[in-house]
């Protein structure tokens, strides 16, 4: 599977990188003047007095020894409160003299890989305070080391005595490592490897692991049923908590020491159950008596260190407790989930939950350093099997998406192959309905030609060659007869020509045709045309029956009506454009006319395309009217 080999690369190349830092951390060895032995001096005390100004070493009380460094006492808790409530502290004295042998150089600094303290540390250099932790007195940044100038330690250069002041809670912390001293060239690496190490690498990577959580859930805001995604963020979110101790507490705390160790240590849990859910999620084996044991104990631990009331366990004192129970149920969960992984085929879920599981081993390790049982200058490892833990958690997440991007890829493609195929069909099917369309409009204009040519030149040629048959005709006759016929057909071919709309071009046709007609007759034409709307129906098809109905009325005014002038106008009236044809020729009874004059011809055509004829007549000639609708009417 690629997504195996991926994961196998991704492990690989994150091991050597780790091996590579590692080496560094371990060839930045400090130099200078190494401290390993001091005078330690006990007190019993209460609470946390701030500590004094000046400080005389030899005029504390008590029975001072030496001891070897790192001093890192076993924890003890002591039950009870001391004297008037107040909690039961002890204070630690560790006392360093330097001798002829033990000169700072210029410009040195003191440096302390480690110092535990559940309290507050505060060094004097010769007798006066010269450092002293400001953060809060639980979470005080005890992982980070102590790196301090000593240009202005004492008035007297080189200093000679050191004295380093712990309190801490009676039972639990007062530890220090050993401790150096000398130049920015003897300890600058060592110090900046150990604080990246214990302390900015954890954040680094919780704060990268979260920053994908929250890609992560705005993808699951998109698609609710990628129930991954969602539990993944949450993980992020846990994982970031959980780190915060690695590197938070060297400047006050925004919330109490309370609350910082509920969240902190109650997170292990958080991220065994969210762990838990998301390996099921991956291969599909759900046990549900394992999810309500991990549930149960998250709840449980959860709500009796919860500190909202007054008397509450502290999460902190009963740690120990807690992780135990927390290591021993993450331990044996993440080995079930490498043997259902195997069993499911889901390589990327057996290498989480091994990463899981080394965490959880680890962090045991881990536990006997917290709890002074082995060298406390030594690494706290389970945040390195942490970040092998987010690496595959983000390979896992990043391969799925891939996957996901790829399936949309392939969909798009085939989506793309369907639409090509379906456009080709529809190119296809397009052509043979214009193919028909086109076949349809020309047998529609043959037989519009044909029925034309029948009912008026036809009709006209036949007329006529009955008449001459039976010798009813002079030539005269005959000849206008003809004149007719060719009127008729060149306005048949007229009205094939493309109008666009443009009823001014249609009726500068007729003019073209009929003006010579009309002036062999002696009438005179008077051309008033003027600018219309445009017809959008207005096509061949209808054009026809225009100049049809126009002809029409020019024939009667020729035959009937003894005019010597004809007046063509154009307007609009009605919301339809009119045109109008009016001689000056003798009027006639409009209610009293019969079909002879070809009105109830003209009517119909008019009708045919949603048009209307008016005739008025009188003793000062007759008007003839075409109103012409300006849209489309419906049906038309």
């Amino acid at each position: 599977m690629v997504s195996s080999r991926t994961l196998r690369a991704t492990l690989f190349y994150s091991g050597l990188a780790l091996l590579f830092l590692l080496a560094c951390y371990y060839g930045s060895r400090p130099q200078g003047i190494h401290l390993t032995s001091a005078e330690l001096l006990v007190q019993d005390t209460l609470g946390y007095p701030p500590p004094a100004r000046t400080q005389d070493w030899r005029a504390l009380q008590g029975q001072w020894q030496q001891v070897t460094l790192p001093h890192a006492p076993r924890p003890r808790m002591v039950p009870g409160a001391g004297d008037g409530g107040k909690l039961p502290t002890r204070t630690s004295w560790y006392h360093f003299t330097l001798g002829p042998q033990h000169v700072a150089p210029p410009g040195a600094y003191i440096y302390i890989p480690r110092w535990k303290t559940d309290g507050e540390l505060a060094i004097y250099i010769d007798g006066r305070l010269f450092y002293q932790t400001h953060a809060n007195l639980q979470w005080n940044g005890s992982n980070r080391p102590l790196w301090i100038p000593l240009e202005e330690a004492a008035e007297s250069t080189p200093p000679r005595d050191i004295l380093v002041r712990i309190r801490h809670v009676r039972g639990i912390g007062g530890a220090l490592s050993s401790v150096w001293i000398g130049d920015y060239r003897q300890l600058g690496a060592a110090y900046y490897m150990r604080a990246f190490f214990q302390a900015e690498l954890p954040y680094i990577s919780s704060a990268l692991f979260l920053a994908t959580g929250v890609f992560a859930f705005l993808i699951w805001l998109r698609s609710r049923s990628e129930s991954l995604y969602l539990l993944y963020a949450v993980m992020t979110v846990v994982t970031f908590l959980r780190v915060m101790h690695a590197y938070m507490g060297a400047d006050r705390l925004p919330i109490s020491d309370a609350w910082f160790g509920w969240i902190t240590v109650n997170s292990v849990g958080w991220a065994v159950l969210v762990t838990h859910l998301f390996l099921t999620a991956l291969h599909h084996h759900h046990v549900r008596v394992l999810t309500w044991i991990i549930t149960l104990m998250c709840i449980g631990f959860g709500g009796i260190t919860l500190p909202l009331f007054e008397g509450t366990t502290d999460a902190t004192i009963i740690s120990p407790l807690m992780y135990v129970t927390m290591v021993a149920v993450g331990s044996v969960t993440f080995a079930l989930h490498i043997h259902w992984s195997r069993r499911a085929g889901t390589l990327e879920g057996a290498g989480l939950a091994i990463c899981g599981l080394l965490s959880f081993i680890l962090g045991a390790r881990d536990m006997l350093l917290q709890n002074n049982i082995i060298n406390i200058e030594s690494l706290f490892v389970s945040f390195y099997a942490q970040i092998s833990l987010i690496v595959v958690f983000c390979q896992i997440m990043l391969s799925r998406y891939l996957k996901a991007m790829k399936a949309v890829a392939e969909s798009n493609v085939v989506l793309a192959s369907s639409l090509a195929e379906r456009e080709a069909e529809l190119t296809a099917s397009h052509q043979k309905l214009r193919e028909i369309e086109r076949r349809e409009v020309l047998l529609q204009e043959r037989q519009r030609l044909m029925q034309d040519m029948h009912d008026g030149l036809g009709s006209s040629l036949v007329s006529t060659l009955r008449m001459v048959e039976h010798g009813h005709i002079d030539e005269a006759d005959i000849a206008q007869l003809l004149k007719g016929c060719i009127d008729d057909l060149k306005l048949t071919i007229d009205s094939m020509e493309p109008v666009e709309t443009d009823l001014l071009l249609l009726l500068g046709t007729l003019r073209f045709r009929l003006q010579p007609r009309l002036e062999s007759t002696g009438i005179r034409l008077r051309w008033d045309v003027r600018d219309v709307p445009p017809l959008g129906w207005l096509d061949q098809r209808h054009s026809l029956h225009i100049l049809r109905i126009l002809q029409e009325a020019f024939t009667n005014v020729i035959k009937h009506a003894g005019a010597t002038e004809i007046t063509v106008t154009t307007g609009v009236r009605d919301g339809c454009v009119c045109v109008g044809v009016a001689d000056n020729g003798k009027g006639f009874d409009v209610a009293a006319t019969g079909p002879g004059r070809g009105l109830g011809n003209q009517a119909r055509r008019a009708e045919v395309i949603g048009g209307r004829v008016e005739m008025e007549s009188g003793q000062a000639g007759t008007r003839f009217s075409l109103l012409l609708p300006v849209e489309a009417t419906a049906g038309y």
